[in-house]
């Protein structure tokens, strides 16, 4: 849309709102509950709970496993007993994960030699056990790290005491690790996953309470800004895909606003789904009466013969 960098700064005013609903940007503090990602928390915690090493939340792209990992670190670093290490990026040797993680929990590289960082970590994690401290990494994309870093990974989770793990990981990642977990290759750490959850995409209620969710937040009074029928349209393009619902909502109010409409209507969602790439557009209109007049054949056929075998008996 031609009009969309200079409509971003001000169609809030135009809305009534105070910042941007529809950022892209993991922001817990826009986080809304599904019954998906909230199964997924509780998943999570549980199994933290419980000592398990190594914890799986799959998912497709968009679903929401960034903020999800976000909003585990969030919880986990307000309750004061758990020392946390995010790692964004994926790709790393297994000397550079070792060395990321070290970072992370305080410790300096050292000489970078990777049993030199191993032995380090397993001293500063029994003295963190020590001190009542459980520690949890969190891996963002997991699916796109190397086979031998994943091992190192299932390594790096086996330090252990006699009772208890001193180190729980928890694997964010799509689908794609699931196909590669089947495999021979890393069949060892499959079996180590002691818990997994696959977050699933919003149904149309939850799509709907989604949206004023984010709307409301961001300011956000009166009258709904999108009718029904908008609504109608971006859940079935989008698939409840949260991420591909904040780029077309975003799409939808720049048509409104660009149009000097304070409602977003049926004409501007399909702009907004023609505009993006990567959704399900609604067919025209002359494939939705092709599909129309095979429905009403079909069912013609069937009572005819129907008809026909009754009396033929």
């Amino acid at each position: 849309m031609a009009q969309a960098a200079a409509a971003r700064l001000c169609y809030g005013d135009h809305f009534g709102l105070r910042e941007a609903p529809f950022a892209l940007t993991p922001d817990t503090g826009f986080y809304y509950q599904t019954l998906s990602s909230q199964e997924a928390l509780n998943v999570l915690l549980v199994a933290l709970s419980h000592d398990e090493g190594l914890v799986k939340i799959s998912g497709e792209v968009g679903t929401g496993k960034t903020l999800l990992c976000r909003k585990l670190l969030a919880e986990l670093e307000a309750d004061g007993r758990v020392t946390t290490a995010y790692l964004p990026n994926p790709l790393l040797t297994p000397a550079q994960l070792y060395a990321s993680v070290a970072s992370e929990l305080g410790l300096p590289a050292g000489d970078g030699q990777a049993a030199g960082l191993v032995e380090a970590l397993q001293q500063h994690l029994i003295a963190l056990r020590a001190a009542g401290q459980r520690v949890v990494v969190c891996v963002d994309e997991a699916q796109s790290m190397p086979d031998a870093s994943l091992e190192a990974l299932r390594l790096l989770s086996n330090v252990e005491t006699e009772k208890r793990k001193l180190l729980q990981i928890v694997l964010f990642a799509q689908p794609e690790l699931d196909e590669r977990l089947a495999g021979k290759a890393l069949r060892q750490l499959r079996q180590r996953i002691g818990f997994s959850y696959v977050l699933q995409p919003m149904d149309y209620p939850t799509f709907c309470g989604y949206v004023r969710h984010r709307l409301h937040l961001a300011g956000q009074r009166g009258a709904a800004l999108f009718r029904p029928a908008a609504l109608r349209l971006l859940f079935r393009a989008s698939g409840g895909v949260p991420r591909l619902v904040n780029i077309l909502a975003h799409k939808a109010l720049l048509a409104s606003y660009g149009a000097g409409l304070t409602q977003v209507g049926r004409r501007q969602a399909l702009a907004a789904i023609v505009d993006t790439e990567g959704v399900r557009r609604p067919l025209p209109l002359w494939q939705c009466l092709v599909l129309l007049l095979a429905v009403v054949l079909l069912c013609g056929l069937c009572f005819w013969a129907g008809q026909c075998l009754r009396g033929s008996l």
